[in-house]
C-alpha cells in the first residue's frame, strides 16, 4: 500500500484509495511512460462502459482535469480518476501490465467481475 498523500483537492472531488483500484508497479511504470511520450499529466481516468463482447468494457484515458464527483486514487506514482459510478464495478481490482508478446498490454483484475471474455478487455456482473 502507498503512504497517505496530503494534498488540497478540487472541490466536489474524494480522495479514495487503493482499495478502489491498484496499479502495479509494473503498469504504473507503463503508464508514466506513455503520459511522458504522449506529452500528458500522470491523470488517467479509469472507467467502465457499456459494451463489450460481455456486456461492459474498461476505458482508460489521460486527461487534463477531474470532474465533479471523480474519487481521485494514488497508485504507483499514477493518479487515477474514477467516477462514481465506475467505482461501483471496481471496487478492489487491479490493473498490471504484461510484456507478453501474446497477450501482453494492460490487464485487469476484477473480483466484482461474474465472467469476462478471453480479451479481458470486458467483463459482466
Amino acid at each position: 500500500m502507498a503512504e497517505a498523500i496530503s494534498i488540497d483537492l478540487p472541490e466536489g472531488i474524494r480522495m479514495g484509495n487503493e482499495n478502489l483500484i491498484l496499479v502495479t508497479d509494473l503498469a504504473g511504470k507503463k503508464l508514466l511512460e506513455l503520459a511522458e511520450r504522449e506529452n500528458q499529466d500522470n491523470l488517467l481516468r479509469v472507467a467502465i462502459t457499456g459494451g463489450g463482447c460481455n456486456g461492459l468494457s474498461y476505458r482508460l484515458k489521460f486527461v487534463d482535469s477531474p470532474k465533479r464527483g471523480d474519487i481521485l486514487v494514488h497508485s504507483s506514482g499514477v493518479r487515477i480518476l474514477v467516477d462514481s459510478k465506475s467505482a461501483l464495478y471496481l471496487k478492489g481490482t487491479e490493473l498490471d501490465y504484461s510484456t507478453r508478446l501474446i497477450s501482453g498490454g494492460f490487464k485487469f483484475s476484477n473480483p466484482n467481475a461474474t465472467s469476462s471474455c478471453s480479451c479481458g478487455e470486458s467483463f459482466s456482473i
